[in-house]
């Protein structure tokens, strides 16, 4: 794949609409003829400051290298990556990971976005950051995203609750079954407690 200086990016994928059959025949020495046609093109066209995603490929204390969509290299160097992280050696294998969140881990195989700082048309090469927010594993991104949000709160609650109700089992007594989920008894006030113990 090459990155073609016209559309100002790599065409990952086409589609081509030939409206009329009709072609119009060019002048000229050799024989060309014009055929009118309209094409869809998906464009891979990295630019400064857009956020992208790639998989994390090698990592070392002073790097990461990332591909993005299986063709095109990046990197990021120790500048770029926030302070947040901290190298460590885990299970021998290079880690970062995030001092204030330690779920967030970046290591080899996961998918990270990151920023792009610059691209080498020539070789589909970038160098990314780290730095700016909603940048580090995707992963941890979605999940941070998916709690803080209204909805996402209902969604972990709701999620939580059913994970409950499955845990709780019914047991066969005397032919009866008998449920562990007590929300159906009524609840009595604080003063009903100590008057009936009384």
């Amino acid at each position: 794949m090459r990155f073609n200086e016209i559309f100002d990016g790599v065409v990952l994928a086409y589609d081509v609409d030939i409206p009329s059959k009709d072609a119009k025949i060019l002048p000229g020495i050799h024989t060309y003829f014009g055929v009118r046609l309209k094409a869809k093109l998906l464009l891979f066209s990295p630019k400064p400051n857009m956020l992208l995603e790639g998989k994390v490929v090698k990592l070392a204390q002073e790097s990461i290298h990332i591909i993005v969509l299986g063709f095109s290299s990046a990197v990021i160097t120790d500048e770029e990556i926030h302070g947040e992280f901290k190298y460590k050696i885990k299970h021998g294998e290079g880690v970062f990971i995030s001092r204030s969140h330690k779920r967030h881990v970046i290591k080899v195989g996961t998918m990270i976005r990151f920023l792009v700082k610059s691209l080498d048309e020539e070789i589909l090469h970038m160098t990314g950051s780290l730095n700016s927010p909603h940048t580090g594993s995707i992963l941890w991104l979605d999940k941070k995203l998916e709690d803080a949000s209204p909805s996402g709160r209902s969604t972990k609650k709701r999620r939580e609750n059913l994970e409950n109700r499955e845990m709780q089992e019914h047991d066969a007594v005397d032919g009866g079954v008998v449920s562990l989920d007590n929300s159906h008894q009524i609840k009595k006030s604080k003063k009903r407690k100590i008057s009936e113990k009384s």
